[in-house]
């Protein structure tokens, strides 16, 4: 990798683009601390901070949400934007035919995404700015209306900038700018909370014995982890496909052989998000109104639901009282392998992959063209999903499981190690296209 990016920076072009990035990710830094105007931050601050089911929105906001900066909303609103569209695509046929038509049916999609990116984050800033004064996290001495309308506006422009800098980071620099903002935000993240873990268990340790077992298993299980999601990440099934020969003119084209290849995590991070989310939101409601998780004679069954459902309850084996609220582990563990099989069913249809096939006149040695194909491909995937289904767990749980065992709180989970590792190798491979591209471009040249 280092050698790469060193030959890179000899190439003027990628040197420029790189430039653009850093000089693009030093301003959503800078604009990470700075305050919107009209709120009291230490208060909000502090009720943050509580909330420990924001833990992975903060992580991916940089600490942007907790310390409620200008870029607090950072992107979300725009992955979430993101998302609708891509369900709504398959659900809308004028959508998909857009999506069809090319070049032109991708941009007014795009142009779609960002109007519902700038409403969802109105929404969002606005509910935040009506929550916060009804707390009375707002400034008393001015007008509460105009500070729930500059806090909102403050939110909203934050975020439509974000994504005005991701997709000019995307044109101008390298890699896709939206994953680019998420990488930084969560490595900012990363040193203080491995500072914090070497503080809690090697340097607090009772003895050297235990700081040094402390040390080599903190270093050995985020290392197993990163290898594990590189596989996960890398992995794929390669299908092989031939093409039947044509005879065009005088000229016989076709005939080629290759390969279809087909990740093994195929629905990437989305599950963990989407299983995350649906299991996290109604304590992240409830927090705000006032209700939170707890366990014990005389509360709630409501309270003891949500206990059950919070991911800080899990793997607490102290007790046996506790120990019963990991069953909310299994309910999450099911979740993640549904929405994998589901994310996949949606981006991923194996009778238009099979149909299109047909079409360029490629077939599966073995396997008729048409419906005997689209079964072979479901057939494939079933049994891929799976395996990366279960990666996904493993990569998920293990934060999880050190929580809840042994008190490890960081900020990077999971999810956030995948986002990481993923949006690295994508970088870095689109690096070494450019190199490739315009090392060809200098031989004919030449």
């Amino acid at each position: 990798m280092i050698k790469t990016i060193r030959n890179a920076l000899k190439i003027k072009d990628i040197r420029q683009r790189l430039l653009f990035t850093f000089i693009a990710l030093i301003v959503v830094r800078v604009g990470s601390q700075l305050p919107v105007p009209g709120i009291d931050r230490a208060q909000i601050a502090d009720f943050l901070k509580q909330v420990t089911e924001l833990s992975f929105f903060n992580a991916i906001t940089g600490g942007s949400f907790e310390q409620l900066s200008i870029f607090a909303l950072s992107i979300t609103p725009y992955i979430t934007s993101s998302i609708i569209m891509q369900l709504l695509t398959i659900a809308i046929p004028k959508l998909e035919e857009l999506q069809k038509e090319g070049e032109e049916g991708r941009k007014v999609i795009a142009s779609w995404t960002r109007y519902t990116t700038v409403i969802l984050a109105v929404i969002e800033s606005g509910a935040m700015a009506i929550g916060f004064n009804a707390s009375g996290y707002l400034q008393a001495d001015t007008n509460a209306v105009l500070n729930i309308i500059v806090v909102t506006i403050a939110l909203t422009a934050g975020s439509a900038f974000l994504m005005w800098l991701g997709e000019k980071i995307t044109d101008n620099g390298v890699g896709n700018g939206i994953s680019i903002l998420l990488l930084i935000n969560i490595v900012s993240r990363m040193p203080s909370d491995i500072i914090g873990l070497f503080r809690d268990y090697v340097v607090g340790a009772s003895t050297v014995i235990n700081a040094v077992i402390a040390t080599v298993l903190i270093v050995v299980v985020i290392a197993l982890m990163v290898v594990l999601i590189i596989f996960l990440q890398d992995g794929e099934r390669r299908i092989p496909v031939q093409y039947s020969k044509k005879v065009q003119g005088r000229k016989t084209v076709g005939g080629a052989s290759t390969n279809m290849p087909i990740k093994v995590n195929t629905a990437g991070v989305m599950p963990i998000i989407f299983a995350s989310s649906l299991l996290q939101t109604p304590i992240i409601i409830c927090r705000f109104m006032g209700i939170t998780p707890e366990s014990g004679a005389g509360v709630s069954i409501g309270r003891k639901i949500l206990k059950v459902i919070d991911q800080n309850s899990w793997c607490n084996f102290s007790s046996l009282g506790d120990a019963k609220y990991t069953l909310g582990l299994l309910l999450y563990i099911l979740l993640l392998i549904f929405f994998a099989y589901f994310y996949t069913s949606i981006t991923f249809n194996p009778l238009e992959v099979a149909d299109n096939m047909k079409k360029q006149g490629g077939f599966i040695p073995g396997i008729r063209p048409g419906r005997p194909t689209s079964d072979y491909f479901s057939k494939v995937l079933n049994s891929i999903i799976f395996i990366g289904a279960v990666g996904l767990i493993i990569v998920a749980v293990v934060p999880i499981f050190f929580s809840g065992m042994f008190g490890a709180n960081v900020s990077f989970s999971g999810t956030s190690l995948i986002i990481v590792v993923g949006v690295i190798l994508e970088t870095m491979k689109q690096i070494e296209s450019m190199m490739l591209v315009r090392h060809y471009k200098g031989f004919l040249n030449d």
